[in-house]
């Protein structure tokens, strides 16, 4: 597939704990739907990155993927983007979008949330605080296994939480900027809405981050939910034919 580099660029944004790797197929699925390219970032602490010190603001983390993303892909600069995040990805996107709007065209948000929108408990779910705590504690072998179990709805595959593991010692992310991270999401607080489109989308079989959490923002901004049934907190994983599917409708219609 030639790609147009004429047309607007599609950023993904990852959550706590993870890399650009775990999108596995997703970018290039989207990319060859939009036939538009579609970019990943990691954040400092995390992935290629993962020798950094991680700040414990949205702000800063948000700073540091604009600089990330200017100093990387220097021939996109002056395109806007279509930011589309998961989790705390979806609170750096938002806090991009309102910091530069006119870097961001339009903002998906999968499984996200807010302090101030949603009680701490919705945002993490109470049946995940003692596996949260072990994850923090445990190595990476370990900590990739709760983390599916937290994550994921469908029936373990042992090869890809292998993968998962040796991505986690490949490029590990310290228990300091874990914590750093988790701090940051824990006090983000929407107070605004941006200017540009934003599509909110939710799994609510969600079994770490409860669906209310995505209704929440959606009235906030008032903004379109779209919701699926069964998958859980990584939808990307478990229903990347679907989402697929839904951003490239959405995100086409934004185009102009």
């Amino acid at each position: 597939m030639v790609l147009n580099t004429a047309t607007r660029p599609v950023v993904l944004l990852r959550g706590l704990l993870r890399e650009s790797r775990h999108w596995l197929d997703f970018p290039a699925l989207l990319s060859n739907k939009l036939q538009r390219p579609v970019f990943t970032l990691d954040l400092p602490g995390c992935g290629q990155l993962h020798q950094q010190r991680s700040a414990a603001s949205i702000a800063a983390l948000r700073a540091s993927l604009q600089q990330q993303w200017a100093d990387d892909y220097a021939a996109e600069q002056g395109n806007a983007v279509d930011l589309v995040a998961i989790s705390m990805g979806g609170m750096l996107a938002l806090d991009w979008a309102l910091n530069a709007p006119q870097q961001v065209k339009s903002v998906t948000l999968i499984n996200s949330s807010s302090a101030g929108l949603s009680p701490f408990w919705q945002r993490l779910q109470p049946r995940n605080y003692l596996k949260l705590l072990l994850c923090l504690l445990a190595g990476p072998l370990k900590r990739e296994e709760l983390i599916w179990q937290m994550t994921v709805n469908t029936e373990p595959q042992p090869a890809l939480i292998k993968l998962w593991q040796q991505w986690a010692i490949e490029n590990p992310v310290s228990r300091s900027n874990a914590l750093r991270q988790l701090w940051a999401a824990s006090r983000f607080q929407l107070i605004e809405k941006p200017a540009c489109p934003v599509f909110v989308v939710s799994a609510l079989g969600d079994q770490l981050v409860s669906p209310l959490c995505s209704k929440a923002l959606a009235d906030f901004l008032n903004a379109p939910l779209f919701s699926l049934a069964k998958a859980g907190h990584d939808l990307p994983l478990e229903a990347p034919e679907w989402l697929s599917l839904l951003l490239c409708a959405k995100l086409c219609a934004a185009k102009s």
